[in-house]
């Protein structure tokens, strides 16, 4: 098994609430300093302890199983802003939010998500008809055609 498949499956058997997910892991750096990432969520979020006790629960397994050696750095967090939804378990947990869709012909689809299956996921786009911004006809849009997807951030 190689390390990226040994430190998710560590990661998964800490994440002891039903609703945390691992998002993604990330193994950067050299022989000599390596960086891990692991990005981990929640269906109705994550707090900042449970990013701690995930955190010092690897730590330990990482040393006590000696996987990657003395050097190396191990950072425990949540998707930002700017990150592309990965599982579909984010889609579901994002329902009523607007994104920003890339498909993969490059086109890109806005709008408010209103529902999202295990194969793909509807979004209610918004038009902009004299000066209103008014809902149209839902499009459902297969997984297998997403490229990239965002959550757009509202201020108002």
């Amino acid at each position: 098994m190689d390390l990226q498949a040994e430190i998710e499956k560590m990661a998964n058997s800490l994440i002891t609430e039903s609703t945390h997910f691992l998002v993604d892991t990330v193994i950067s750096g050299n022989k000599n300093l390596k960086k891990i990432m692991i990005v981990v969520d929640g269906d109705q979020g994550i707090t900042i302890e449970d990013c701690a006790r995930l955190s010092r629960g690897l730590s330990s397994l990482l040393d006590e199983k000696e996987l990657i050696g003395e050097n190396y750095t191990l950072e425990v967090t949540t998707p930002g802003v700017d990150t592309p939804l990965k599982l579909k378990r984010q889609y579901q947990k994002n329902v009523g939010r607007n994104l920003k869709v890339t498909l993969k012909d490059k086109s890109q689809v806005k709008g408010k998500l209103v529902a999202a299956t295990d194969s793909q996921i509807e979004i209610a786009p918004e038009e902009k008809q004299n000066k209103k911004k008014q809902e149209v006809k839902k499009i459902e849009i297969p997984f297998d055609l997403i490229d990239k997807a965002l959550v757009q951030i509202s201020f108002k």
